[in-house]
């Protein structure tokens, strides 16, 4: 099954910058926080799970052509990723709870 972005919008997420991408698929989600595993692991399509808040979030993302990033534990995204974000339409969610917290709900999500 999949879900768009903005899907997450109605529950415990909250856009932070790239309203542009709101459109795009997501099937899968990973969590990571080593961004060279990132690149090499995560599938297409992801919703990217992490608490790493710096710019270089949104170029693993692109490179590995996930749907969004969503930045748990109520960590804040540096100004630079957020511009970045929203230059190249790339969704970047914010979630206040656990990351293990927010898999479980996009996982309920994803297969109801």
């Amino acid at each position: 099954m999949s879900i768009k972005v903005s899907d997450l919008l109605k529950h415990n997420f909250t856009l932070i910058a790239g309203e542009g991408g709101l459109n795009k698929d997501v099937d899968d989600v990973y969590i990571c926080d080593l961004l060279s595993w990132v690149m090499a692991k995560a599938k297409q399509k992801s919703a990217w799970i992490t608490i790493q808040s710096h710019v270089n979030i949104v170029a693993v993302a692109l490179m590995a052509d996930l749907s969004c990033i969503i930045i748990a534990e109520g960590v804040e995204a540096e100004k630079e990723t957020i511009d970045h974000a929203n230059e190249e339409g790339l969704p970047v969610l914010n979630y206040a709870g656990s990351s293990y917290e927010a898999a479980i709900e996009l996982y309920h999500l994803l297969t109801t």
